[in-house]
């Protein structure tokens, strides 16, 4: 994905980012992740703008990371250090997509796994179709969910549900997503961009100081103790990183077969 696949569009007081890779199922690259930060922090300079939406094209939400690329930069063989940074870069995402002023729609449909489900949570409210389904599948390549996306799935979803959907890795349906918590509001999936739009419309009507005023006092107070804990999960990535583990969940991945995990 480069940054003429993020396609960026104004509808009056609406801003739409539309992840536009169809062909990779929205699989993100890290020059994709670079662009977005870019353009969520644009949205400090944009008092017109009331709401934003994050949506996709093509089938599915996004599958997360691009694989083939995290595979090409194991045999890069960076340094620690440059592991270390680019270990950073989810977070650096998703806490600009958090802190965007105005409030943020995630509007999921299809497969939603990994990256991508760290970036609808990271928006403050998500509307599902009614046959997505979502999910971390990290655990599925022998690594800890990264991107300080562990604390915002707590707070949807409460401790022992996001133990199930972390530790599984498993993709969850929309109805038990939205039992939980995670999602919103589940709709069929030809009504998604009608009725997120309604919601963002609905949104836009209100007064936008103490909209967006509400929206920072609810995440002060919700969050308040991430960036305290959550620094550590790049070192976790970067021990996990180092294991057999990870090396044989990411081929087994690539050759599309079953992974043989051993704890090594």
């Amino acid at each position: 994905m480069s940054a003429s696949t993020i396609l960026v569009t104004h509808n009056d007081q609406i801003a739409t980012i539309t992840f536009n890779r169809p062909e990779k199922r929205n699989a993100l690259t890290a020059a994709a992740c670079l662009e977005l930060e870019r353009i969520a922090e644009t949205f400090r300079d944009q008092p017109n703008t009331r709401v934003v939406i994050v949506r996709a094209a093509g089938s599915d939400f996004g599958v997360g990371a691009d694989l083939n690329e995290a595979a090409a930069s194991v045999t890069s063989r960076p340094t620690l250090l440059e592991q270390r940074r680019a270990a950073e870069q989810g977070a650096r995402l998703t806490r600009a997509i958090e802190e965007i002023p105005q409030p943020t729609i995630a509007a999921v449909h299809g497969f939603a796994t990994g990256a991508a489900t760290c970036i609808a949570a990271a928006c403050d409210f998500r509307f599902g179709a009614a046959d997505c389904r979502m999910g971390y599948g990290e655990v599925r390549l022998g690594i800890n969910l990264m991107w300080n996306a562990l604390p915002r799935c707590v707070r949807l979803i409460g401790p022992a549900c996001a133990k199930r959907m972390i530790m599984t890795g498993s993709l969850i349906p929309a109805e038990k997503l939205h039992d939980w918590g995670f999602l919103d509001e589940v709709v069929p999936g030809n009504d998604l961009d009608a009725r997120t739009c309604a919601f963002a419309a609905e949104l836009a009507a209100l007064p936008p100081i103490a909209v967006q005023m509400i929206k920072r006092s609810v995440d002060a107070v919700s969050g308040a103790l991430d960036r305290a804990i959550m620094h550590m999960d790049a070192d976790q990535w970067l021990v996990a990183a180092q294991s057999h583990d990870f090396q044989e969940g990411l081929q087994a991945f690539l050759g599309k077969r079953t992974p043989k995990f051993t704890g090594d």
